[in-house]
């Protein structure tokens, strides 16, 4: 296998990508470049002198002042946007509660598990093509236009009057959800390096765990008004409807694009942002969709062993979204104290969360923090499984708990037909079930983060070691299988 190549060639194909001399926004920050690389010290290609060092200075406050400007505005966004999808998502199962079975879908668990599968059924079918759209055009567009049709299909539940009419607005909701879910994990890539993107992630992943929170407090004090001349479980919709409308319309207007389009950052802010990542290889090259690489992705036997994974994990996803209401209610609880108690699960969710992916970060592992997190929902299920409804209804309620933790869609599909109500309140077949794809998933996430260490290692010996820090690496060509390239464990 080729030899990592040399500095001086590598600067020379980024020199595109460094600082323009007295950049007033950067207090005139001026690189002084030496003329090799010590490797084994580690050198950053920067010479060891007072200006060398001062330029580090600079360049790390104004890397500080970037991130400063970026987090304000996108990390809110991507938030809100997350928070309103979840209850949009996830409010079926509340409104279940307040009478849509009943009045809407006659009455049937049948019908009310097609009506939750209908969203997973488009979410499904349309994220690669959702996600790909972030590609193809500008990717605040895109996700703006998914929060636009989840926004109109979700406010227009409220005027299903049959089974057909609330089928159909769930299928928008997932079309919607679509162009929005895993584009936002693309989109982060644009502006964070490997080492910021999982805290990122984590903050907006967590706005789902506070919207289940907030969900609970929104359907409990909507269970709570007397003498409404509206059914209760439209008034639900149009409260979580109606703000994802307007949301998508400041997202529109408000989220930056990308760093070589955005009119957010200033000319010296997008040389910066460029900057930092070619220098980890991150930089996009073009835009608009590589189908040589989503070649790549569909033939790598890794993707379908991840996915089956992902999977697994969103069979517990589906169960807590569609029937975690119902579960707490079989502990005994009122219509309306159950969806007050499906507070604190998702607080304690959204503390771990935040927890688990700054340590992911500062470590820069994924296996480790993930495997936990599936250990977590195989205790929970366990408990659900193992304790009759009849008793200890505090460790039930703590198996909650940890489900609600681990499940932060293929397989969503079939969670919807897992919790019949003559099956309650124990659910034998949905716990049963849940706990069996868990451990599947557990095992899944050893072995691929023991096939990723061992493939490290492999490269380490082939190349003769890790190349340089900085080192830019042929990825938009060869993508994971570029020299130098390491998968991060």
């Amino acid at each position: 296998m080729d030899e990592p190549k040399p500095v001086d060639e590598q600067r020379e194909r980024a020199v595109g990508a460094r600082f323009a001399e007295d950049s007033s926004g950067m207090g005139g920050m001026h690189p002084t470049i030496t003329n090799g690389t010590d490797t084994e010290k580690g050198s950053t290609g920067y010479a060891s002198s007072t200006t060398g060092e001062d330029h580090r200075i600079e360049t790390a406050k104004a890397e500080r002042r970037l991130l400063l400007k970026l987090e304000v505005l996108i990390i809110p966004l991507a938030a809100l946007l997350y928070l309103s999808a979840y209850l949009d998502r996830g409010n079926l199962g509340n409104a279940r509660l307040q009478g849509l079975q009943a009045t809407v879908l006659e009455g049937s668990d049948t019908n009310y598990s097609l009506a939750l599968s209908c969203f997973y059924i488009t979410y499904i079918v349309l994220s690669i093509p959702g996600t790909l759209l972030a590609k193809a055009i500008q990717p605040s567009t895109s996700i703006a236009m998914g929060a636009l049709i989840w926004s109109v299909a979700a406010t227009c539940q409220a005027a299903a009057f049959n089974t057909a009419g609330l089928y159909v607005a769930r299928l928008f909701v997932g079309v919607g959800e679509a162009l929005f879910g895993q584009a936002m994990a693309l989109y982060f890539t644009y502006w964070y390096l490997p080492n910021e993107v999982a805290k990122r992630i984590g903050l907006f992943i967590a706005a789902g765990s506070l919207s289940g929170a907030f969900g609970g407090l929104i359907s409990f004090g909507v269970s709570s008004i007397k003498h409404s001349s509206i059914i209760k479980w439209k008034i639900l919709f149009l409260i979580e409807g109606l703000p994802s409308f307007f949301l998508a319309v400041v997202v529109f207007f408000c989220l930056p694009s990308r760093p070589q389009t955005s009119k957010y950052i200033s000319e010296d802010e997008r040389t910066l942002a460029l900057t930092r990542l070619n220098r980890n290889s991150l930089g996009e090259g073009h835009t608009g969709i590589d189908w040589n690489g989503v070649k790549r992705a569909f033939v790598d036997w890794k993707t379908y062993v991840v996915a089956v994974a992902y999977s697994c994990m969103n069979l517990g996803l589906g169960s807590v979204s569609g029937f975690l209401p119902t579960i707490v209610k079989g502990l005994g609880y009122t219509d309306a104290d159950a969806q007050l108690y499906t507070v604190p699960p998702y607080v304690v969710a959204l503390v771990v969360m935040l927890l688990i992916t700054t340590y992911s970060d500062r470590y820069q592992t994924r296996g480790i923090p993930v495997a936990f997190v599936f250990c977590i929902g195989i205790v929970g299920w366990a408990i659900l499984l193992g304790i009759k409804p009849d008793t200890a209804l505090h460790a039930r309620y703590f198996g909650c708990i940890c489900v609600v933790t681990a499940g932060c869609q293929c397989l969503s599909v079939l969670a919807a037909f897992l919790f019949p109500t003559h099956e309650g309140p124990r659910y034998v077949k949905g716990a049963s079930l849940n706990l069996a794809f868990s451990t599947f998933r557990l095992l899944i996430t050893l072995a691929m983060t023991t096939y990723y260490r061992f493939e490290n290692k492999r490269r380490d010996k082939v190349e003769g070691g890790r190349p340089p820090k900085g080192t830019v690496l042929n990825v938009l060509e060869f993508y994971d299988l570029a020299d130098g390239f390491r998968y991060v464990v």
